[in-house]
Parts: structure tokens; sequence; C-alpha cells
């Protein structure tokens, strides 16, 4: 037993300010959200409608510059650049790293909107489409693949490259946003100015964790209802919560390689079955004509859809829904990046920054084709409208609904709950090992963050959503950590700024077409060598 705590509390130590600051935030933030839950979330929403109204532009334009700065590094002149020394090797088969990486970035939220979105655009269409139309059945079907396509990613992306560069390349033991800005800040700021940027980013992965859980829950308990065949209760919910709690702490305590790494693997191997199986049985010729519209609607009017703010129009709906979804990436981003950083080791920008980008994309993009494509189909050709459903009952009783007219429902039901309870441990898994990591002092490469680290912000995580499903709490704090999106995108400008300084800084003179390690010595702060990653070991620049 002594060994077995021993193995628990041992580890890298903690940044006390960061830790201690960001659990009284957390505190203190779901005690207001509960006690008063109407004046925070009118509060958190009327800021929110001031970022999505008055500065919506900036969000879409953030988007698009994600995007652009992604294909500059990955094609540009420092593509080739290995993370790490140069006889680094990646720690992770490319089909884990990209397992881990899917399942981080999009957990739950990907299964919840990729049936439910359609039948909200069928509610309320974009360009001021008519309500039950031919057209607008065609724009419900594109929407959700090009809100979850490669802007997103690129968001996620912005943040995870310059993480991984200043981790790997110029051996910066904190792996955090604030972190990543040592040696930019001045002599005054240096201390509390990457705390003060932590403690954000640890409220922002914070709120984003209890928004997973938010849509998760609900969603499970009712499908898990519907099978069964009982009603919906708050002990039903409690015990979804406490089995996801159980799931993840199990993850995360096991670390990346035992744990999060496999649930992954087996996250994926499930999600691709249930998705080849479900286009074969169900409405097949349909699922694959909507999503070859839909993807000639995007390349059609990608720019519009980036760029469309319906300045006259103001009906409100990118607002609502295009900018809504920017903001959220921008909350999500940060632990992402975090994450990507710390399992990224021996790849190179080009595979880091552009790899996720296609195949985060692609996997989002067949997920809304098949499971939007079969919400759509029921919607139009089915018995229910589910539109009307969820103007009545909700999205989760409308998922629930959906779930049940799936192909040989009563196998592919079960699976698609064991789908969602797996996609969302993985996510908040990643979610409590980012937090540890932002709040540990020093975190050597080949370290995880301590266990007891991981272990309390799993357990805490868990706690959280309860309480504040109880007391009704957790949609105005879901509401406060949207706001952190707005301070994130100029923290990730910023970041983005100072990272090609340094790239620029430590590859004076290297051939830029070879893939090369860069030997950085932190302490003297400059490069010792460039080595070529060839068969020959010649130097390309010493100093």
């Amino acid at each position: 037993m002594e060994k077995l705590m021993e193995r628990f509390m041992k580890g890298p130590k903690i940044e006390p300010v960061v830790f201690w600051c960001s659990l009284t935030a957390l505190v203190i933030a779901s005690a207001l959200a509960a006690i008063y839950q109407d004046k925070v979330l009118t509060s958190a929403n009327k800021i929110m409608g001031v970022y999505t109204g008055q500065w919506g532009w900036s969000f879409m334009i953030f988007g698009a510059a994600s995007i652009i700065f992604l294909f500059w590094l990955g094609f540009g002149p420092y593509g080739k650049i290995k993370l790490g020394k140069p006889d680094d090797k990646p720690e992770f088969s490319t089909i884990a790293w990209m397992a881990m990486l899917f399942c981080t970035g999009i957990g739950t939220g990907l299964v919840y909107w990729s049936i439910i979105e359609p039948i909200y655009y069928m509610q309320g269409p974009p360009f001021g489409l008519e309500v039950g139309t031919a057209e607008a059945a065609e724009w419900a079907a594109a929407y959700g693949i090009y809100h979850w396509g490669p802007i997103p990613w690129a968001i996620m992306l912005v943040f995870g490259v310059p993480l991984a560069y200043s981790y790997y390349v110029r051996r910066n033991d904190r792996l955090s946003l604030g972190g990543a800005f040592k040696g930019h800040f001045g002599k005054s700021a240096s201390v509390w100015g990457p705390n003060v940027i932590d403690l954000l980013v640890m409220f922002a992965v914070l709120g984003e964790a209890t928004t997973i859980l938010g849509l998760g829950t609900p969603m499970l308990s009712a499908s898990i209802a519907k099978l069964v065949g009982i009603p919906e209760s708050f002990s039903l919910t409690v015990t979804i919560l406490l089995i996801w709690t159980l799931i993840f702490c199990t993850s995360t305590f096991l670390g990346l390689d035992r744990g999060l790494k496999k649930l992954s693997t087996i996250n994926v191997y499930l999600a691709v079955s249930l998705l080849i199986f479900t286009l074969f049985a169900g409405p097949t010729s349909f699922i694959l004509n909507t999503f070859t519209n839909s993807i000639g609607l995007i390349f059609q009017n990608a720019i519009r859809m980036t760029f469309w703010t319906d300045p006259v129009g103001q009906g409100g709906w990118p607002q609502g829904w295009t900018i809504f979804f920017f903001a959220w990436w921008l909350g999500a981003a940060p632990f992402v990046g975090v994450f990507l950083a710390k399992i990224s080791k021996g790849r190179t920008i080009r595979e880091v920054a552009i790899a996720p980008l296609i195949w985060g994309s692609l996997g989002c993009a067949v997920f809304f084709a098949v499971f939007g494509g079969i919400s759509l189909n029921i919607e139009l050709y089915g018995a229910q409208s589910m539109t009307q459903l969820m103007a009545d009952s909700g999205p989760a009783t409308t998922i629930a609904a959906i779930l049940s007219q799936l192909p040989i429902a009563t196998v592919v039901f079960p699976l698609f709950i064991l789908l969602m309870f797996v996609f969302c441990a993985t996510t908040i898994d990643s979610c409590s090992y980012s937090l540890a990591i932002v709040c540990t002092k020093a975190l050597k490469q080949g370290e995880e963050p301590a266990r007891w680290n991981r272990m309390f912000w799993a357990i805490g995580i868990g706690i959280s959503a309860v309480t504040l499903m109880a007391i009704g709490g957790l949609q105005p704090l879901q509401a406060l950590s949207l706001v952190t999106a707005a301070p994130l995108m100029f923290i990730a400008v910023a970041l983005a700024v100072c990272f090609v300084k340094d790239i620029k800084k430590d590859t004076q003179g290297f051939i830029k077409h070879e893939t090369i390690g860069i030997d950085y010595d932190p302490i003297s702060d400059s490069v010792i060598n460039h080595e070529p990653i060839t068969m020959s070991t010649q130097k390309v620049l010493n100093k």
C-alpha cells in the first residue's frame, strides 16, 4: 500500500499559483453559476452577443488566417524541421497518434452535433431560405461538414505547433501557453505573465470539459432510457457521470501509453465499424448523394461561408452558428494544443500542421455524411417529424428517437451508446491530462504529470459536473467559459508571432529543402547545430 501511495504521489511538482488559483476560480465560478443562475447566464450571453454581433468578423478572419498560417508552416521553408533532437523518433505510431488527437479534438460533441445539427438547420436554414424547401435541406447537410472541417482543426493547431516547437526544440520544460512565451516577456512580467495566461487556459479547459459532459450526459441518458424502456431521471444521469468518471480516472491513472492510447484506438475502431455498417445498412444512395452534393456546395461557396456575417439582413444566423462554433473551437484549442504537443515528439512541423488538418476534417465529414444523412433522411421521409419532436422535447430526446430508427437498432443502438461513452471518456481524459500538464512547474521530456495531479482534475471535473447538474448551474458555467474565447484569440496571434520569431532565429543558415533536427541549448539561448536527417551526418551549421 505504501508503494502504491508513493507511486501515486510521485512526479513533477505543480506550479502552485496556477494550480490553486485555477481551483479557486472554478469553485467561485461554479458557486456564482449555481447561486445566480439567471444573472450569470444573462451576463455571459450579453458578452457573447457583443463578441458575435460586434466582433464576429474577427473570429471569421482569425479562422481563415489560421488555415493560411498552417499551410505556410507545413509547405513553407520550416515544414521539415523535426520536433525534437535529430535522432528522436515518434513515440506513437501514426494510427495511435491520429486516434488520440481525433478523440481529443472532437469527443462527444461530434456524436451529438453530427446527428442533431442538420435538424437545427432544417428548423432555421441559412441565407434566409424558406423552411422545408429542398435547398434548405441541402444546406442543412452541408453546413455541419463545414463547421467541423479544416477551420476548426486549424484553430486548434495554431496553438499546438508552437507549443510542440517550444517544448521539443527549444527544450522549454513548461509545456503550457504561458511557458511558450518564455523569453518574450519583459523582466517585470516574466513571472506573472505566463501564470495569467495559464490561468485563463485552465478556466477555458474546465469550461470545455463541463460543456462536453453537459452535451453528452443528457444525450446518453435519453438514449439509455429509450433503449431500456425506463423514464429519464436524475439518478440515471448521476450513474452515467459516475461510470464516465470511473473510466476516465482509470485511463488517466494508467497514463498515455497504457490508458488513453488504447482507449482512443478502441474508440476509432468502434466508430469506423459503426460508420461502415450504418452506411451500407441504411439509405446508402441517399447518404452518398447528399454527401457528394454537400461537398459541391462547400467548394462552390467556401469563401462566402467563411466570411458571411449577414450585415444587412441581420438575421443572426452566422452569429448564432458559424461564429459560435469558431468561439467554441477557440475555447477547446488550448487543451488540444497542449495535448498535441505532448504526443508529437519526433514528428516534423509539416506532419503536425497538415496531417490533423486533413484527416481530422475527413473523419468529421464522414461522421456528418453518415449520421447527419440518416437524420435528414428520417426528417424528410420518416413517419415522425424530427424538427417538431425537437421543438417539443429537446435535442437529447430527438437524438434518442433518431438512434432508435437506425438499421438493426437492437444491435446498433447499444453499440452507439458504447461509442458515446468511450468518446466522452477519451476527451475528458485528455482534458484532465492537459490541465495537469499546464499546472506542472517543469515537465521533462518523457515525463508525465504526477498521477495525483491527473486524478485530481479528472475527479474534479466529474464532481463539478454532477453538482452543477443537480442545482442547475451547468449552462451558466458553460456560457462563462465561452467568454474566454476572445482573449484566447489575441493570445493565439501573439503566440504565432513569437513562434515565427523563434524559428527564424533558430534556423539561420540551414538548407531549407532538407529535414533537419535543431540542437538547441536553452541555457545559453542559442542553437548548437542543425543536423540534416539524412544518410549523411554532415553538419549544415555549427556555432
